[in-house]
């Protein structure tokens, strides 16, 4: 099929693959504007836009998509199909009646579960047991289209996000040239999302940093697996500044001491007494400033008085 790719971050480069390693012509990609990031505030592409070079596949990186310049350039190229997956932005109606086979979408949760913007993140916040990858036909209401395919995977308790999205990223590129197939064929079905099974997961901010110790250790943990490596969690329990955590592990030791407290602190991390009576050990921190280590390294050139 004649295919325009829209997408983003590196989540949607293994689709773009997938589509041009199963011989589909792409014929030109859509991807947001190159950004100014690290210190020297250097504008740097994005991962689909890197990916469609190396392919010298034409890429557009329109500001909007409402002033009509980009329903031109897609009129010109003509496609039979759009594909979507963490593109950013919300489509228009005129550009989802363009392509004849409409417009299609790899979202990483299994809708109706956990619509909008950080499905992942809030899986493992949430200490879901199974996520998954939909392929749906995008809809004028965000993530709220039919359902065309759809595949799970178990989350590991104490795996990060970062995991569950290479996972997931790579799960998608192979359904969605499984669902590219029964497009061609006519054979894909439409299965209606259940309005009564809709959850969201907002954008994530700064605001759900902070750890709230009441909370049991296995929560506490979840939130910590679940926002690495942005915007991470972060305590000031031990330090006049917030430090981020990047990785604990709830133990099987029980306290009586207030929530918040740390018992111990050394070679084997510093745990930390939380809501439940159970204990969480720290095992990589931050300091303002630092990097990235781990907490006995962190103790040598921070003691932690008891």
């Amino acid at each position: 099929m004649k295919i325009v790719f829209m997408g983003t971050p590196d989540f949607a480069v293994p689709s773009l693959e997938a589509i041009l390693e199963a011989g589909h012509e792409v014929c030109g990609v859509f991807t947001q504007p190159d950004k100014p990031k690290n210190r020297g505030m250097k504008l740097l592409p994005p991962p689909v836009k890197r990916a469609a070079m190396d392919h010298g596949l034409p890429v557009f990186q329109p500001e909007q998509l409402r002033d009509g310049s980009a329903l031109e350039q897609l009129r010109t190229l003509g496609p039979e199909l759009i594909v979507v997956a963490a593109y950013g932005r919300i489509l228009p109606e005129e550009i989802l009646h363009l392509p004849p086979k409409g417009c299609i979408n790899v979202h990483s949760s299994l809708l109706p579960r956990y619509r909008g913007a950080a499905p992942i993140n809030w899986a493992v916040i949430n200490g879901d047991r199974e996520t998954g990858v939909t392929i749906m036909e995008v809809a004028r209401e965000l993530d709220a289209g039919d359902i065309l395919a759809q595949v799970s995977t178990p989350i590991d308790p104490d795996e990060t996000v970062e995991s569950v999205h290479d996972r997931l990223a790579r799960m998608g590129g192979k359904l969605l040239v499984q669902t590219l197939e029964e497009i061609e064929r006519g054979n894909v079905r439409h299965i209606a999302q259940n309005p009564a099974q809709v959850t969201y997961a907002p954008m994530l901010s700064r605001a759900l940093s902070p750890i709230d110790w009441n909370k049991s250790a296995v929560e506490i943990h979840n939130q910590i697996r679940g926002l690495v490596p942005w915007p991470a969690t972060s305590t000031d329990i031990f330090s006049r500044e917030p430090v981020k955590i990047y990785a604990a592990a709830p133990t099987e030791t029980a306290t009586k001491q207030q929530p918040g407290t740390v018992l111990s602190a050394g070679k084997d991390g510093i745990d930390v007494a939380c809501g439940d009576g159970r204990v969480l050990r720290i095992l990589e921190l931050q300091a303002p400033g630092g990097r990235r280590m781990a907490a006995a390294d962190y103790l040598r050139g921070h003691p932690i008085t008891l």
